[in-house]
């Protein structure tokens, strides 16, 4: 989660290493996808309860966030405030 955004935070999703990662850092493991899910301390107190889910659609297709935490979202889905 980072300043910015059409609501005044932004959802990020990036790709990291290993030695990226901090020993503070929250770490989901996904072994049946080889997936891992980094998430920094800052960022963790804004996605407690956050659904993340992807739609293949051709229009409005991708990661879709379904934060219950968010007083309010922009019309993309990746921005929101609290």
């Amino acid at each position: 989660v980072k300043s910015g955004g059409c609501s005044g935070m932004s959802y990020i999703m990036d790709f990291c290493k290993p030695e990226d990662v901090s020993e503070d850092d929250v770490v989901d493991k996904y072994d049946s996808a080889g997936v891992q899910c980094v998430v920094d301390p800052k960022s963790i107190l804004y996605l407690y309860g956050l659904e993340l889910d992807y739609s293949t659609e051709l229009i409005g297709g991708g990661f879709k966030f379904s934060n219950p935490n968010a007083e309010e979202s922009c019309g993309c889905g990746s921005s929101f405030g609290i």
